[in-house]
């Protein structure tokens, strides 16, 4: 059923690009009203499917899901830099390992897990250069992100790492 549902996603996102009037689904009408009168298409949205799709696939999870993890990302935090008059490949990147440590939190599957958790501690050790300013707003997702990753974010730990981001443009 899944992979039904996300089929019919991907179709109604691409049609909204050939000018086919959104369904009255609150979610693709914002879609139509908000993203595509700023250069976001539908097409590109429905991207997500490739994303999404091997997540349906029974424990454990291999380097496609890990693969479709970073993907989801960099799809998201490119649209969204976009959204922000930025483009940075790093905030792609930032997006891959936000996704990955997210994907982890909420993954029932210990081996699963750990598997998104070491494809993270990668992709973290090569965030090294400073975000842009513009940015930050998303990227501190994965500023949270290396906080709960390095050490169980607590309120405080993660406060601090947000601020810390805002002001330098560094994740750990």
């Amino acid at each position: 059923m899944g992979a039904i549902k996300l089929a019919w996603w991907r179709e109604r996102l691409e049609e909204l690009d050939r000018g086919v009037e959104a369904p009255a689904e609150p979610r693709l009408r914002a879609v139509a009203n908000e993203l595509l009168n700023r250069q976001v298409g539908g097409e590109e949205l429905s991207r997500l499917e490739d994303a999404w799709l091997p997540l349906l696939d029974p424990f454990p999870w291999g380097e496609a899901q890990v693969a479709a993890m970073k993907l989801r990302g960099r799809l998201l935090f490119g649209i969204g830099a976009r959204l922000l008059g930025v483009r940075d490949e790093e905030g792609g990147r930032a997006g891959a390992f936000w996704s990955l440590v997210d994907g982890a939190h909420h993954c029932s599957d210990a081996d699963s897990r750990e598997a998104l958790l070491q494809s993270a501690r990668a992709e973290l050790g090569q965030l090294t250069k400073r975000l842009p300013a513009a940015l930050r707003p998303l990227t501190v997702l994965a500023a949270l992100a290396a906080a709960d990753l390095v050490r169980e974010g607590s309120g405080l730990r993660r406060l601090s790492a947000a601020v810390r981001h805002r002001l330098s443009g560094r994740l750990a």
